[in-house]
């Protein structure tokens, strides 16, 4: 006879696991409410916090799309993204220099920053394909923990390579005159330098996406990220449409490059490694795969990061709650990873049954 499993059976694990999520919860809901009862911040701060944190939100958004894009078409995970955003606004930051130096950035600042961007784009765009044709192409048919243990090593690969041509020393982006200061609206006075992020990130987002939706390339790229074996029979070259998707994933990357530049000014060998994370973070978020999804998750946890630690921690009398915000950012990778795998916009997936 069967046994029959009985209703008082039950998974250990599954408990402790959501006892963890319910704890968390508890802690945001009592430290939001302690926060907000107490006013410990005026609105227009709380309007401060999340117009930065919608910037910071959307150059991870920009460098989340690399990974969505690639891993809609071969569902590997391009760990060395991160630093493929470092690239570019690295080298482009010799050239930013030279335009300062030169009077050149302040007198034509608007040339001088294309410039600086097809720059770091350019950078980007060049290292992620010679990336898809040396490291991953070779490996494309290989068991999927090969590729991912590949772009682990290249990316330390490319933080050391950097570190011995350019020294471990930070580089330090000079100012543009016509960024700084802020404009006010209706009493409020926001950043100029985060008003031109998010909508620069913006128009370069919705682009995008029109590229994916309307375009020759696009619609390609889409017939291979659905069944690249159908692609080809079809008469789609699948290795060309793979390298476009590392080279436009890589130029949005690059774009970041420069719009984070602006924001934080700094730029090391190992810059691109939290942000990389992050954006891997929202991509998760948002449905990996799917790329009104990436935008999503990136604006979101952009916000998130920015409002959360002074929401939740502030009102607990927690000293300096900004500190936390990365141990926030990954908590919310874990509990989506856990609660939420297929994001927000991704779809569950069901396996075919002979």
């Amino acid at each position: 006879m069967r046994k029959r499993l009985l209703p008082s059976q039950f998974d250990i694990t599954s408990v402790v696991v959501w006892g963890i999520g319910i704890l968390i919860l508890a802690v945001v809901v009592g430290g939001s409410i302690a926060t907000l009862r107490q006013g410990i911040y005026a609105p227009s701060v709380w309007l401060d916090f999340f117009i930065f944190g919608l910037a910071q939100g959307s150059v991870y958004a920009l460098i989340a799309l690399g990974y969505t894009l690639v891993y809609g078409v071969l569902f590997m995970i391009n760990f060395a993204h991160g630093e493929v955003f470092m690239s570019g606004m690295y080298i482009a930051f010799y050239f930013a220099r030279a335009f300062d130096e030169s009077g050149f950035l302040n007198r034509n600042p608007i040339v001088a920053l294309l410039i600086i961007t097809l720059v770091s784009m350019t950078v980007s765009t060049s290292i992620a394909v010679v990336l898809e044709r040396v490291a991953y192409r070779p490996l494309r048919r290989a068991p999927r923990l090969v590729p991912l243990i590949t772009a682990i090593g290249a990316s330390f690969f490319l933080q050391n390579a950097f570190r011995g041509l350019f020294g471990p020393r930070t580089k330090v982006y000079p100012d543009v005159d016509i960024l700084k200061g802020s404009w006010t609206v209706f009493g409020i006075e926001i950043l100029k330098i985060q008003v031109i992020v998010i909508i620069a990130a913006l128009i370069m987002m919705i682009g995008l996406y029109l590229f994916v939706q309307y375009t020759k390339v696009g619609r390609a790229m889409r017939a291979v990220a659905e069944d690249k074996d159908a692609a080809a029979l079809m008469g789609i070259d699948v290795d060309r449409v793979i390298v476009i998707t590392f080279a436009v994933g890589a130029a949005l990357a690059g774009a970041a490059g420069i719009l984070y530049a602006l924001l934080f000014k700094q730029v090391t060998h190992t810059v691109g490694f939290i942000p990389g994370i992050k954006a891997f973070t929202a991509a998760v978020l948002g449905g990996i795969g799917n790329i009104p999804g990436a935008m999503l998750g990136g604006l979101f946890l952009g916000i998130f990061e920015s409002l959360g630690p002074n929401l939740f921690f502030s009102g607990l009398n927690i000293p300096a709650p900004n500190q936390l915000k990365d141990a926030i950012a990954f908590t919310m990778l874990v509990l989506v990873l856990i609660f939420r795998p297929t994001g927000i916009l991704g779809e569950a997936l069901a396996e075919k049954k002979a």
